[in-house]
This record gives structure tokens, C-alpha cells and sequence, in this order.
């Protein structure tokens, strides 16, 4: 079991069209032996300490296999959407993990 969290940076204005992207690749998350553990949009007032930019959007999401997260990375129906994301993501920090 791997554990995938993503720090996402939305641009500025493109909130919808990130929730376009969002609305169809999470549902194809579980295609590929994974589950969507945590969606959280943080808010400024809950950070304890912030010595980075916050992130628009968080994500935690376990997949059984590295294999089953590259295979639903190169999905054909979430590669029809991607210039959603292009279109609405500044930039994301993806930090791969397992259980200890």
C-alpha cells in the first residue's frame, strides 16, 4: 500500500475549473485499487505554522501498488481532461509515503 498526498496551488480565478478537473479524475481513483482518504481546502485561520504558502487544496489518497497509481495517472479518460488541470493548477507538491 503506498499513500499519495498532494499540496495543490490553484491559480487565482481558476477554482471551478480545477473543480472540473477534480469531478471527473477522483472518481477514477478507485479504477486503479485506490481510495480518496482526505480532500481538505485549508483555512487560515486553522494553520498552527506556515513557513510555505498554503495550498489551495490537500489530498490524501492510498493506491495498493505504485503500479496502480501510474496506471491511473496514464488513464485515457482522465488524459481527456488534463488541460483542465494545465488550465487551473500553478503548481502541487506530491509527496509519496507507506504505512509504518
Amino acid at each position: 500500500m503506498i499513500y499519495i498526498t498532494q499540496l495543490i496551488y490553484v491559480k487565482p480565478g481558476q477554482e471551478a475549473i480545477f473543480d472540473e478537473f477534480e469531478n471527473v479524475a477522483i472518481p477514477i481513483v478507485a479504477k486503479y485499487n485506490g481510495r480518496m482518504l482526505l480532500r481538505v481546502r485549508p483555512r487560515q485561520e486553522n494553520h498552527i505554522m506556515q513557513p510555505v504558502e498554503a495550498p489551495y487544496e490537500i489530498h490524501l489518497a492510498s493506491f495498493n501498488s505504485e503500479a496502480d497509481f501510474e496506471d491511473f495517472k496514464a488513464d485515457k479518460e482522465r488524459a481527456k481532461f488534463l488541460h483542465l488541470k494545465e488550465a487551473s493548477i500553478e503548481k502541487t507538491l506530491l509527496i509519496k509515503g507507506m504505512a509504518l
